[in-house]
């Protein structure tokens, strides 16, 4: 595990996402969602190659169930991209690192 991902919660959420200067990659999951475990090697991978330009953080929806309906997150794993404290895209469901990086690509 990277530790260059960034866990947030209901507490911290504000001030590690909707306020960074970065755009963040948020990962909406939980520990016994199967698709969620296939995902987490590659946001390891992009936290460390966007280190510096980008942020990876990884929200616990069943510890933080306030930024989980705020978000309206109905499945997991659901991916947010945050720019300037706004959505910018959104991607449901396990994807590949390319998709993802191109996500983080675009709000850059």
């Amino acid at each position: 595990m990277s530790n260059k991902v960034i866990h947030a919660g209901d507490a911290d959420f504000d001030s590690t996402v909707l306020q960074s200067d970065e755009p963040v990659l948020v990962d909406f999951w939980a520990p016994w969602c199967g698709p969620c475990k296939m995902i987490a090697p590659a946001l390891d991978e992009l936290a460390e190659s966007y280190a510096g330009r980008a942020k990876v953080v990884k929200v616990d929806i069943d510890q933080n169930q306030g930024v989980a309906m705020k978000y309206h997150v109905r499945s997991i794993p659901m991916l947010l991209l945050f720019k300037g404290g706004q959505v910018q895209s959104t991607q449901i469901g396990a994807v590949g690192k390319g998709q993802l990086s191109q996500m983080i690509d675009k709000a850059l």
